[in-house]
């Protein structure tokens, strides 16, 4: 966790690391990589995969009435239809009139509105970046469209899912019967998504394909109030006390009637200072009956709900708690990065929360030329591989440049085997954070 006031690093810090390290790389990189498309390097998969599983132990594993869907990427286009994304998920966008580039309008006119009529005044004078004049700003839909079967026609259109509540809300009524489910329950899910970004940036801030983690709480309308102020301060407490992450970082930014979902009876985000400014992480939704009344109406199912206490029958309202993995990843490595003077010299080093580091344990000889100390460290590295599982070996140069290294991974502790341990059974055990080194015997370990 970053001790410093707050985060001041520079997205190119992060970036280079991502990539010097194996956390994030560029897709198709030898192509050329292709832009909103990112892969995860061997310890950016271990950091993810922690992550949510942080994520559902705390939404699924530890509640009594949450339970978890693994639903299909594409599904029926009545779902989108119903839902309002064939007609409304959109972005504003001009284009380039010379060489057709285009770009999405409120970024370019500096503004969080996707008002068409303010844009077009705000951009009225305006030049793209290649210094051409500008188009009118239309909408764009988002949603990435395929083809399923041998013919490409209208009857055959199908979108790659915007987003995974969708699914959430169609399954709604084969969880609540299937797990006996009484109000409130909620249905949790972990899964891609894609969009087709006008212009995706800020590494993987902004990207086309994207994964996210979802909770939609059903409830009787009259528990709304209770019910959102209830996740929206569980998203808050998990990001500062789950992830480790420094609430100096962390600030609230509610959705005034102008900006929320035209649905939603309230809606509020929080915001993490990333390297280019404060931006949504996580948001908490109010969505009302919306998804439900609309998933009745298309597909003619009956969703009502019968209270058997209080013998009512009404469509579920829904508390979305919705967080992207990967912007999640980003915060937690912008608030873990620092920048040191240690003796004279600047080293990186990643303050991981211990339980989020990709490894645990990194175990060292001394020397990797001499057998005795080898085949010791061996020993003790297979010693704790089988009881922490998150133990990397690394006999890869000196013992600085060892400590440097996993210093900029975010190993917490490295475990060097030397002569000494040959005599005594002990081994140095050096802190990440503080650089302290102490001696301790092989059993403590």
């Amino acid at each position: 966790m970053n001790d410093k006031n707050i985060n001041y690093v520079k997205m190119e810090s992060i970036v280079s690391l991502a990539k010097r390290r194996g956390f994030i790389f560029q897709a198709s990189e030898i192509y050329g990589g292709l832009a909103g498309f990112w892969d995860y390097g061997p310890l950016g998969v271990e950091l993810l995969n922690k992550l949510k599983n942080e994520w559902w132990k705390a939404v699924v594993t530890e509640s009594e009435n949450i339970y978890g869907l693994d639903s299909s990427i594409i599904q029926n286009p009545k779902l989108w239809e119903a839902s309002g994304h064939v007609s409304s998920f959109t972005d504003p966008m001009v284009e380039d009139v010379k060489n057709g580039k285009r770009y999405r309008a409120d970024v370019l006119a500096g503004v969080d509105s996707t008002n068409i009529d303010e844009l077009s005044k705000l951009l009225k004078d305006k030049k793209s970046p290649d210094g051409n004049s500008l188009s009118e700003p239309r909408f764009f839909n988002m949603m990435m469209q395929t083809w399923i079967g041998p013919v490409q026609d209208n009857s055959s259109v199908a979108y790659l899912r915007p987003e995974t509540a969708g699914s959430i809300f169609t399954n709604y009524e084969n969880v609540r019967e299937t797990m006996r489910a009484k109000l409130p329950f909620g249905i949790a899910q972990i899964g891609k998504a894609f969009r087709n970004e006008i212009s995706p940036r800020d590494f993987i801030f902004r990207v086309r394909e994207l994964e996210q983690m979802e909770m939609q709480y059903f409830i009787n309308p009259n528990e709304q109030e209770k019910t959102y102020e209830f996740w929206r301060n569980f998203a808050w407490k998990f990001l500062v006390d789950r992830l480790g992450i420094s609430e100096v970082n962390l600030q609230w930014h509610e959705h005034d009637e102008n900006e929320r979902a035209h649905y939603a009876a309230a809606a509020h985000d929080i915001y993490f200072k990333f390297p280019q400014g404060f931006k949504e992480l996580w948001g908490t939704h109010n969505r009302t009956d919306f998804d439900l009344s609309n998933h009745q109406r298309v597909s003619g199912k009956n969703l009502a709900y019968f209270d058997e206490t209080t013998h009512e029958r009404f469509i579920p309202y829904v508390v979305e708690s919705s967080v992207g993995l990967g912007r999640m990843l980003l915060a937690v490595l912008t608030d873990a990065y620092c920048e040191e003077e240690i003796n004279g010299e600047v080293r990186v080093v990643l303050k991981l929360k211990p339980e989020l580091a990709p490894y645990l344990y990194a175990v060292s000889p001394l020397l990797k030329n001499k057998p005795e100390l080898v085949s010791k460290a061996r020993e003790v590295y297979e010693l704790l591989k089988k009881k922490y599982e998150a133990v990397i070996w690394d006999d890869n140069g000196n013992i600085g440049k060892r400590y440097r290294r996993q210093d900029e991974i975010g190993t917490p502790y490295c475990v060097v085997i030397d002569f000494e341990t040959l005599e005594k059974n002990t081994v140095t055990i050096r802190d990440r954070d503080s650089t302290e080194q102490k001696r301790v015997s092989i059993d403590e370990l």
